[in-house]
């Protein structure tokens, strides 16, 4: 079954992100950074279980089908997959599950970040969307995109603002930081 591959990839390729980050947030740590929006992570991973959870119950329960338009929404599925790995090449050490700011860095503002300021959050929030619709799973892609983004309205000021602080964000991104994130 194509659904079965395709969860079984994405949830594999999961777990190899969350190792490459526990890696990450090791060496950061040892640089001198620290973590920031620490109390809101916990609901963020479990929002994402919840995800694959739902998707799996809405797909296999129901017997969804695939969508009429699974070509096309697979091809930007894989676009967004290059696009994430893209994130995570461009970051390198830098790249994490969690926010983790080291005091006096550069950012990074390469690659997909020099096009725009947040590109793995657009990669997470099309693939809670595309994925789902790729399988007709309609209630789960609607509910969790709305429950990302509650939790991006969260997590992005923090991140911003912590990079504000500790490092030349605000000077690399100065025409892209909007006054909401400033107050």
């Amino acid at each position: 079954m194509i659904f079965i591959f395709i969860i079984s990839l994405v949830i594999m390729q999961r777990v190899i992100e969350l190792m490459i980050a526990k890696k990450n947030e090791s060496y950061m740590l040892a640089k001198g950074a620290y973590e920031v929006g620490g109390e809101h992570y916990p609901f963020m991973i479990a929002l994402h279980v919840a995800f694959f959870v739902s998707l799996l119950i809405e797909v296999l329960f129901f017997q969804n089908t695939l969508s009429t338009f699974f070509p096309i929404l697979f091809i930007f599925f894989l676009i967004v997959q290059c696009i994430r790995i893209w994130c995570l090449a461009t970051l390198g050490k830098f790249w994490n599950t969690k926010i983790i700011i080291l005091p006096g860095a550069n950012v990074v503002k390469k690659g997909p970040y020099k096009l725009f300021r947040h590109p793995n959050y657009f990669v997470v929030c099309t693939e809670i969307l595309i994925l789902p619709l790729m399988f007709n799973a309609y209630f789960t892609a609607i509910t969790f995109t709305l429950l990302n983004i509650a939790m991006l309205a969260v997590r992005i000021p923090v991140e911003e603002n912590a990079l504000m602080e500790e490092t030349n964000y605000t000077e690399q991104f100065k025409k892209k930081i909007t006054t909401s994130t400033l107050e």
